[in-house]
């Protein structure tokens, strides 16, 4: 090969490399969010799994109007503000909120702007905006305490839960399947681009974790095939006590389906220890 072919190749390569890394600046919103996948309309509600509901309207800081549901428990310990993963909607959600209800907690679950039949676009700001409207309508709104809060959160969800529990003590977190943050993340998804200088994003859990001051309960499965378990490792390592890890055992999308037994389990010792029990509990015990 010629000098000059040499010099046409590292040029046409060297195009390609900006073209991609100008790629992923421009698209970043894109390629973190999913409210189409598999769809943004509503498509079930909980009163198709036999639980009763109410419609929700949050409003954000900024206006912006936000959807979701408030599904009462009956007799219940405590409530669990559900944050969810960076695709579809709450009506996507439904078998997870089952559970929690079955442990006997009421819960909130509600779409970020741009997602099912929330307003606006959505974006990192927006969404510490959106779950801060959710923690101040339990607040305000259920006049329910600080502390019978359970802040919990999935994947991309984990992370608005814990920018929320980074400034609001409430009875426990539960990170589930989440990152350190987007740089690190994207890192290893793209080790021969610059993309620490390239994100637009940071959901830097991993300085977050570690403002947190409510019990804690970091979960992840070894399988998870979009996070790597280092990631949940590391969250752990630098969250305070008092904190818990437990492994899953799935991918990245079914672990809690996949390990529900022992999940349930062990989600049912955590809130023993954080919540206080309710009162059929109790008359159990006597």
């Amino acid at each position: 090969m010629s000098l000059h072919s040499l010099l046409h190749l590292l040029l046409v390569a060297f195009i390609t490399w900006c073209g991609i890394a100008l790629y992923l600046y421009f698209k970043q919103p894109r390629l973190l969010y999913y409210p189409q996948l598999p769809t943004r309309n509503i498509e079930v509600t909980p009163a198709e799994f036999g639980l009763a509901f109410e419609n929700v309207q949050l409003i954000a800081e900024d206006g912006t109007q936000l959807h979701g549901w408030f599904v009462p428990a009956t007799d219940s310990r405590g409530t669990l503000l559900f944050n969810h993963g960076n695709a579809g909607n709450i009506s996507h959600r439904i078998d997870s909120v089952e559970l929690f209800h079955s442990l006997g907690l009421n819960v909130l679950i509600y779409d970020y702007r741009g997602f099912g039949e929330s307003e606006g676009k959505p974006s990192e700001a927006g969404t510490y905006l959106d779950v801060k409207a959710a923690w101040d309508y339990l607040l305000e709104e259920r006049k329910i305490a600080a502390q019978q809060i359970v802040i919990f959160g999935r994947s991309l969800g984990a992370a608005v839960a814990a920018d929320l529990a980074s400034q609001n003590p409430s009875a426990g977190v539960i990170l589930e399947s989440t990152f350190t943050s987007v740089p690190d993340m994207a890192a290893s998804l793209y080790p021969w681009l610059p993309v620490r200088w390239l994100t637009r994003f940071q959901y830097n859990n991993l300085e977050k974790v570690a403002r947190i001051t409510s019990p804690i309960l970091v979960v992840h499965s070894r399988e998870d095939e979009m996070i790597p378990y280092a990631h949940g490792e590391q969250l752990f390592a630098r969250a305070n006590e008092p904190k818990q890890f437990f492994e899953l055992h799935g991918s990245h999308d079914d672990g809690y389906h996949v390990s529900r037994t022992i999940y349930t389990e062990m989600l049912q010792q955590f809130l023993g220890e954080i919540l206080p029990p309710s009162s059929n509990e109790e008359a159990q015990h006597r």
